[in-house]
């Protein structure tokens, strides 16, 4: 079988893209399709793949101000070319989802949501600074924009979530079905620590809707320290309101995440995540996580195994969670066990068996 594999694009490296690396290494001889990438943002496990860029990549600092080109992307994906290709995988939380392939290739959609900056608008939007004006035009364009993602559903042929809240999206929004398979964690990169730090810990994208606002206003009340690495728009917004226990760290290479995971003394994840990569990580260094009681988390959180709750986005309830994780004796072990579940070998058995047979399906017409 010859395979592409098409991904919104590699700007940034997060969870979606580290699914990308798990692909490219499960298909190494297939290209990877996208609308725009940052060769010097890609990991080690990408720089050998042969990468196709869409007529975006030309435009003058797209790479820097890649939403600035928004309405374009519709149109850039129009043009890439999967003839020849018996299957095209797509990795989509935006537009590759809605890419054109011939009848006879089977497209198979990897789905880490359907377009939450559309979908979830003002919840999206709330918190960005933009002007009143700005943020009236856009949603009329979202308005737009939702109309044809949902048209352009049809075409996939086979939809997979990444969680169970994403399944649900799938089905309100696009009317199809979809099977869950977790997105895989490389817990080989992992390891416990015998000396825990006097630090929490968050790893993320600084941009609004993830909520870390809400970490910051609960540690700078309890004085405790917190690291947060990770860079993004709301990083000067976040320093602002932070106080002096609280500590930006930037972009980290990944041994510095990991050494920093290892050894803190949880892991702070305020967000509502469409899955949620990095609490499983800080769970294979052994770190029990502090999750808002939403999205993803509720697929791979389970209370007193591997981290705890809180209900309500609001600083009250993050304090009390803290002080439930200090005050509970938590199983290394157990935690470490826990997030193997979703190793990354695992995986890739499971992807590849399901793709092998969703392709017999198609081509039996079923």
């Amino acid at each position: 079988m010859k395979i592409a594999i098409a991904h919104d694009y590699l700007i940034q490296m997060g969870g979606a893209e580290r699914v990308v690396e798990v692909f490219h290494h499960m298909y190494p001889e297939a290209p990877i399709f996208t609308t725009v990438f940052n060769g010097s943002r890609l990991t080690d496990n990408l720089k050998d793949a042969d990468i196709r860029a869409s007529w975006l990549q030309k435009i003058p600092g797209v790479k820097t101000n890649f939403k600035g080109v928004l309405p374009l992307y519709p149109m850039a994906i129009r043009d890439l070319d999967f003839r020849g290709y018996d299957i095209v995988l797509s990795s989509s939380s935006a537009f590759m989802k809605s890419i054109q392939v011939p009848e006879s290739t089977f497209h198979l959609c990897y789905c880490h949501t359907p377009m939450r900056f559309a979908w979830d608008y003002d919840t999206y939007m709330e918190r960005q600074t933009n002007s009143g004006l700005f943020k009236r035009l856009l949603k009329i364009y979202m308005q737009r924009l939702k109309t044809w993602d949902q048209r352009t559903s049809k075409n996939v042929n086979q939809f997979v979530a990444n969680s169970s809240v994403v399944k649900t999206r799938i089905q309100n929004y696009y009317h199809r079905d979809a099977d869950i398979i977790f997105p895989p964690i490389n817990t080989a990169r992992f390891t416990s620590s015998n000396s825990i730090g006097d630090y929490y810990l968050i790893v993320s994208r600084l941009v609004s809707y993830k909520r870390i606002d809400l970490a910051v206003e609960a540690f700078n009340r309890n004085g405790l320290k917190l690291f947060i690495v990770g860079d993004g728009p709301d990083r000067k917004r976040l320093e602002g309101m932070a106080k002096g226990n609280v500590s930006f760290l930037g972009r980290l290479e990944d041994a510095e995440v990991t050494g920093l995971m290892s050894q803190c003394r949880a892991f702070i994840f305020p967000g509502e995540e469409d899955f949620g990569i990095t609490p499983l990580e800080a769970n294979a260094a052994g770190r029990p996580v502090i999750a808002y009681q939403a999205g993803g988390a509720l697929d791979t959180i389970v209370p007193y195994v591997n981290g705890v709750f809180f209900q309500h986005q609001e600083v009250d309830d993050l304090l009390k969670a803290i002080n439930e994780v200090e005050s509970y004796a938590w199983d290394i072990g157990r935690i470490m066990g826990h997030a193997r579940k979703f190793d990354e070998q695992a995986f890739m058995v499971q992807f590849k068996q399901y793709v092998e047979q969703a392709y017999v399906n198609f081509l039996k017409g079923g």
